[in-house]
């Protein structure tokens, strides 16, 4: 588990990889929307996205949904879930604007077992593509000959 701490002006996360310091604007805030914090950490592109994802309980905190409006302080746990990947992570800083990706990371601790669970489904579909994934765009005019013979025949 992860608790916050506070160090001169920064707002730091003490965790089990030892201590990130985050941006000294990240110290003034004690909470802020869950909907923002998604947005600014680079999960969804959009606020309405992850308002979305939220309304629709791909978002979890300490395994309850929640709503958009909902407060998020530091060492609260989420679980989100994009697509097929799941999330398990500690909020470690607030920011009320959207930074680089690189300082974005800093917001947040994963989990290990939800990383090894990323890196192993990211195995998986690399070894195992989806059928039908190399196909793109239009048939031929060769191959929809095909389709459509095939589908005569099979009726």
């Amino acid at each position: 588990m992860s608790k916050a701490i506070s160090v001169n002006r920064y707002t730091a996360c003490q965790g089990e990889g030892g201590m990130t310091l985050t941006n000294p604007t990240q110290a003034v805030l004690g909470h802020m929307r869950i909907d923002k914090w998604l947005w600014a950490a680079r999960f969804y592109k959009t606020r309405s996205l992850a308002a979305q994802a939220i309304a629709a309980g791909h978002v979890k905190m300490d395994g309850h949904t929640v709503k958009a409006a909902r407060e998020l302080r530091c060492t609260d746990c989420l679980e989100i879930a994009i697509g097929d990947v799941v999330w398990n992570i500690v909020v470690c800083g607030l920011n009320e604007q959207r930074r680089p990706a690189s300082e974005a990371q800093q917001l947040y601790e994963e989990s290990a077992e939800s990383r090894a669970r990323r890196v192993a489904a990211r195995e998986a579909r690399q070894l195992a593509p989806v059928p039908g994934s190399e196909l793109r765009g239009r048939p031929t005019k060769k191959a929809r000959r095909q389709i459509k013979s095939f589908n005569e025949n099979s009726a």
